[in-house]
């Protein structure tokens, strides 16, 4: 970590900062909860970073343990970068930090989101109470990404990929899908508007965007 401010203070706390603390590490992270990634599947996840930035970021978490970059076998062949286990012991401080920033008064609704951003939210956001009596397996087919989610017993387990079987798939955008979920236009609204194009039950559509409902936000001091 030479050339990095540090706290030079013996509590964990400041050492984990030290570790992911840098501007765009905590985000780079994220982008690789789901899975390995290109540089250029990294870059796609945070525009906002440059290339040497990036570049920087991820060189520093290979040098704490972090992260890790492999080569995968052919046909593919290209490199990538994946978490360590001990990187991915981060996820559910990560989704806890977005359960907290989720309730600000001062969340930007306006600002764009990634794809693996908007799915991590759903982890974040999910309530199991909504979901009894539920069990459904939803595919997300997100411009050239896709997602299985399958609700059972009251609980969410989320993947990259597409399942063999979905008993609803639904098409859309990650900002058109976002809108739906803060409940800022209906399923019904965005199937007219040919914004969204669904295959399988309408009614269990409808139940999934339910399920994540947003905490509602702190009030500032006055």
């Amino acid at each position: 970590m030479a050339g990095k401010r540090k706290y030079d203070d013996g509590c964990a706390v400041a050492h984990g900062l030290d570790l992911i603390g840098e501007r765009w590490a905590l985000l780079v992270v994220r982008e690789l909860l789901l899975g390995p990634k290109r540089f250029t599947d990294l870059r796609e996840g945070m525009p906002a970073a440059s290339a040497d930035m990036l570049t920087q970021r991820l060189r520093e978490l290979g040098d704490t343990g972090i992260v890790r970059r492999r080569k995968l076998p052919p046909p593919a062949s290209s490199w990538v970068y994946e978490l360590t286990d001990w990187g991915a012991e981060l996820e559910p401080i990560i989704l806890q930090l977005s359960r907290w920033s989720s309730r600000s008064p001062t969340l930007s609704k306006d600002a764009g989101i990634g794809v693996d951003s908007l799915m991590l939210s759903l982890r974040t956001l999910f309530d199991p109470r909504a979901a009894q009596g539920l069990h459904a397996t939803f595919a997300l087919q997100l411009g050239e990404n896709r997602f299985r989610v399958d609700i059972a017993d009251g609980g969410l387990t989320l993947a990259r990929g597409e399942p063999d079987q979905a008993d609803v798939t639904i098409a859309t955008g990650a900002a058109r899908l976002a809108a739906l979920l803060r409940g800022e236009r209906t399923l019904a609204d965005a199937l007219r508007a040919g914004d969204l194009a669904l295959d399988g039950r309408e009614d269990l559509a409808e139940r999934f965007v339910g399920l994540f409902p947003l905490p509602e936000p702190v009030s500032l001091p006055s």
